[in-house]
């Protein structure tokens, strides 16, 4: 006898293609999702730790400047100490010279002169002072001329101002003697 199906075999072949292709269509969505879901994750955990390198180098630079800072505060300091000592060593080395200068001068006056005031600034010194005579002035330039210790006395005025009184101003220059020099 002959088979005859009698169900609709075109509309069960036509149902199950339709469910397979559901099915891969779900699995593509499904796959789809996934990629993009892990795609996100990846490139937002870069985005994360390029933030945390960010952040880092950022208080490491903090840190560099402030210890730059500190450096340049050193530096000025350990300047400002070198001009202090070079200063303290130029009095310490001048401290005898200015000695030796008013003794020097202390010699070379002669009796009945008298000194009102002498200005060093540098290297010029100027005397001012009251003497008995003219020739009591022209002993003490002598005494100046002869000295190691100045040079050039030049006289700036003579002025009598009584019987017997006469005020002087003489400027010279302070040299280093060449014994003291060696």
């Amino acid at each position: 006898m002959a088979n005859i199906n009698l169900l609709p075999w075109r509309q069960a072949l036509r149902k199950e293609r339709q469910n397979e292709f559901y099915g891969v269509i779900a699995a593509v969505v499904i796959a789809a999702g996934a990629i993009v879901y892990f795609v996100n994750g990846f490139y937002e955990d870069a985005q994360q730790n390029q933030n945390r390198r960010n952040s880092f180098i950022q208080n490491e630079t903090k840190v560099l400047d402030a210890k730059i800072e500190e450096i340049r505060e050193l530096r000025d300091t350990r300047k400002k100490l070198i001009e202090r000592m070079e200063l303290i060593q130029a009095l310490q080395g001048n401290r005898p010279v200015i000695v030796r200068v008013f003794d020097e001068m202390a010699r070379s006056v002669p009796e009945d002169l008298y000194f009102t005031s002498v200005t060093i600034k540098g290297l010029d010194v100027t005397i001012k002072g009251v003497a008995k005579s003219n020739n009591r002035v022209a002993a003490l330039m002598r005494n100046f001329d002869q000295s190691e210790w100045f040079a050039d006395p030049a006289l700036i005025r003579v002025q009598s101002k009584s019987e017997g009184v006469n005020e002087f101003e003489v400027t010279m220059k302070r040299v280093q003697p060449k014994a003291a020099e060696e």
